[in-house]
C-alpha cells in the first residue's frame, strides 16, 4: 500500500512479519545488504517537505508499518499490514543475526547508551556477536565524510547488519547512502529503540502500548518536543483517510 501525497509517497511493501524475517534471511545467507524503514506518521509529515529524506525513503529495498495509524489506514484501503515497530524488531532481527552468525553493528544514539545496549542485546541474545559501535558526534552529516569514515569501519568490521538509531531523517539518510557504500551490509533504522533497550529512555508500559497509547506516553514524557509532532501527525490524518479509502 502506498501512502502521502504526490512525489512522496511511499510503499510500504512488506505487509507481514513473516515476509519480512523470510527477506531478512534470504539476504542474510546471500550477504545481500538491504536498508529498511519503518514508517509512521511523523515520517508521513516530513516526507512532503524533505525532498533528501523522500529520495533516501525512495531507496529503501524495505519498507514496514510502525505506528498504528498506519495499520488502521491499511485496513481501511482493505490492504491490511502488521504493525512492526523498529523497536520491536531489534531482538527478534538479533535473534537470526545469532543463529546465521551474522555479526550486528550499533550506530547512534550516545556511548553510554550504546554500551547499555550492547550489553543487553548479548545477555539477551546467546551467540549474538556486536563487532561494530559509534554515537556520531552532535551535528552529524549523515553522507558527509564522518559519514563515508563511519561506512568504511563498517565494511572492515565484517558487520552483516547495522542498527541505526539517529531519529528521522537522518536515519534513513544514512542508510540509504550507505546502501551504496556498504552494499553487504543491513541497515535497520529504529529510532530511540537502543536507548529503550540501555535504560536511557522508558518505553510506554504494555498496556498503553496494547491500547494504542504510546503517543500519549510519549508526549507526556517529552511536552515540548513531541507534542508540536503529534498536531503535526493528527492534521495530516483526514487527507490520509481519503487517500485510504480511494486506494480501496
Amino acid at each position: 500500500m502506498k501512502f502521502g501525497t504526490g512525489t512522496s509517497k511511499i510503499e510500504v511493501n512488506i505487509a507481514t512479519r513473516t515476509a519480512l524475517f523470510r527477506t531478512l534471511r534470504e539476504r542474510l545467507q546471500k550477504r545481500v545488504g538491504f536498508a529498511l524503514a519503518t514508517l509512521n506518521l511523523d515520517h508521513l509529515t516530513k516526507l512532503p517537505r524533505d525532498a533528501g529524506f523522500a529520495a533516501a525513503y525512495s531507496a529503501h529495498d524495505l519498507v514496514v508499518a510502525d505506528g498504528r495509524p498506519v495499520v488502521w489506514l491499511s485496513h481501511l484501503a482493505r490492504k491490511p499490514l502488521e504493525l512492526m515497530p523498529g523497536s520491536d524488531l531489534i531482538l527478534p532481527v538479533c535473534v537470526l543475526a545469532a543463529e546465521m552468525d551474522a555479526p550486528i553493528a550499533l550506530v547512534g544514539s550516545s556511548d553510554e547508551a550504546l554500551q547499555g545496549a550492547t550489553n543487553a542485546l548479548i545477555e539477551r541474545v546467546p551467540g549474538l556477536r556486536v563487532v561494530y559501535v559509534h554515537a556520531p558526534a552532535y551535528g552529524f552529516d549523515p553522507i558527509g565524510p564522518a559519514a563515508d569514515v563511519i561506512l568504511e569501519s563498517l565494511s572492515a568490521s565484517d558487520a552483516a547488519i547495522c542498527f541505526i538509531a539517529l531519529g528521522a531523517p537522518k536515519q534513513e539518510v544514512f542508510a540509504a547512502h550507505g546502501r551504496s557504500q556498504a552494499p553487504h551490509v543491513g541497515f535497520v533504522s529504529i529510532g530511540a529503540g537502543l536507548d529503550f533497550l540501555s535504560g536511557h529512555q522508558v518505553r510506554a508500559p504494555k498496556i498503553m502500548r496494547k491500547f494504542a497509547l504510546e503517543w500519549l506516553w510519549r508526549a507526556l514524557q517529552s511536552p515540548v518536543r513531541m507534542v508540536p509532532r503529534y498536531a503535526k501527525c493528527f492534521a495530516i490524518l483526514p487527507g490520509l483517510v481519503k487517500e485510504a479509502l480511494r486506494q480501496r
